[in-house]
């Protein structure tokens, strides 16, 4: 028979043939991500399941950020519930439908949208220069506009957004996985619980030339703080001089007065100076539609065209990220916008929710007087909107959580939605026990 001669390489193949295998078995073995360390739980979710697994029949939520009624449940308002009826209606009868949204929404809702946050009779309104795009609820609007920013914005060199100190803690993270560099400017004062506007100022002073800044358009998350108007104009003045570029967070128009035309007096200072700025509007909270994912980015230029070529460009970071946007949500909210009655409806609903919130505010710095909590806690009462910051520190949350049930953020932030007439009593006591158990240092 003929000689074979085998190639050198085949013959390497032969003669490491055990160590081939052992190879391949190991790569089939090998996982591409055993190098990730698991991530800590989100701070407020991990509270609501703590709370979740506790069996005591007295414990209260104060972390989670949705509204509650009198008896700890979540509210669906009237004005939903009626809108949701005519949208079945619209369905039946073929005038609704399931179909693909544009890539930049319904734009029913966000012309109604725009309206309530600048007022649809404004100048800057009806000639344009306002566009705006659908967004997965506030949080997707923040990062829609991040991203744009990251991506459009001419400031030199990587973005820098400055952030309130405190902010929500999620500010800092769409920021950051949007590219851009987060830097903090003072706002709240420890010392007195409210608001350092001469610390703001100084910080905004210094800041650089085009910088970003976010600012909390009302009822401001975590501390329930708010510049007045005339403070909102001082901001302003210096935001304009300093050529500053201002970004809006509005997620609660509507739960800081109980009127949502004076919630948006900060955004239309601003806008009355014909600067160019983006605001990120949410539905969740004062429509109740935290599941549904309904808000919207919108964009202020200074001329119709640049309005129109931001919102195009906008419109491609939405077709990359997630195509288009849910629809229920949005024709609920355009149905209200659109029907005289259900909007009237609205706006009750709007003042019931804040109203009761208001309340409770009132009623748990009586229950803590009743008590004998050391201090003042008037700070309660003048913070507006959703939370109150109340000045504990971790070691007295602790003490809240372990002796009595009452789940908070460790930073002291409570939502004073999750208070009721049948509650507060048990709160206030357990905050008077953890004062009294571990006092506060003198500042």
């Amino acid at each position: 028979m003929p000689t074979v001669s085998l190639s050198p390489h085949i013959l390497y193949i032969f003669h490491n043939e055990s160590s081939l295998t052992h190879s391949i078995s190991s790569v089939k073995k090998m996982s591409f991500f055993d190098h990730i360390v698991k991530a800590p739980p989100n701070a407020i979710f991990h509270t609501t399941t703590r709370y979740k697994n506790d069996s005591s029949k007295l414990k209260v939520n104060l972390g989670v950020g949705a509204y509650r009624d009198e008896n700890g449940k979540p509210w669906i308002l009237p004005t939903v519930l009626q809108a949701e009826t005519e949208i079945l209606e619209d369905v039946k009868s073929g005038k609704s439908n399931h179909e693909y949204l544009p890539i930049t929404g319904l734009q029913e809702f966000v012309d109604g949208a725009i309206g309530l946050v600048y007022g649809k009779d404004s100048a800057y309104v009806k000639d344009g220069r306002v566009q705006g795009v659908q967004a997965l609820s506030g949080t997707g609007a923040l990062r829609l506009g991040a991203t744009f920013v990251g991506k459009h914005y001419m400031a030199a060199g990587k973005p820098v957004v400055y952030l309130s100190d405190p902010t929500w803690s999620n500010h800092v993270k769409i920021f950051n996985n949007a590219q851009c560099e987060t830097r903090t400017y003072r706002y709240y004062d420890p010392k007195t619980r409210g608001l350092d506007l001469k610390g703001m100022l100084e910080d905004l002073s210094n800041a650089p030339r085009g910088s970003v800044i976010l600012l909390h358009a009302c009822a401001h998350n975590p501390t329930g703080v708010d510049p007045s108007p005339e403070e909102w104009k001082q901001i302003r003045d210096v935001v304009k001089s300093r050529r500053l570029f201002p970004f809006f967070d509005t997620a609660y128009q509507g739960f800081a007065s109980g009127s949502p035309e004076r919630d948006a007096i900060a955004i239309r200072i601003f806008a009355e100076s014909n600067m160019s700025m983006l605001v990120a509007q949410s539905f969740a909270k004062n429509f109740g539609l935290y599941n549904e994912r309904a808000g919207v980015l919108h964009i202020m230029c200074q001329t119709k065209d640049a309005a129109i070529a931001c919102k195009s460009r906008i419109a491609l970071i939405v077709r990359a990220m997630y195509s288009n946007p849910p629809n229920h949500g949005a024709r609920i909210v355009a149905k209200t916008f659109s029907n005289p009655k259900l909007y009237a409806q609205w706006q009750q609903d709007i003042r019931t929710m804040s109203g009761r919130i208001n309340k409770m505010r009132h009623a748990l710095v009586k229950a803590l007087k009743e008590e004998g909590a050391p201090g003042t806690w008037k700070h309660i009462t003048d913070q507006i909107g959703m939370f109150s910051y109340t000045g504990l520190t971790p070691q007295q949350v602790q003490h809240c959580e372990k002796k009595y049930s009452i789940y908070m953020l460790s930073t002291g932030r409570i939502s004073m939605a999750g208070l009721n007439e049948s509650n507060v009593q048990h709160v206030a006591k357990a905050i008077a026990d953890a004062v009294k158990t571990y006092p506060f240092t003198k500042m």
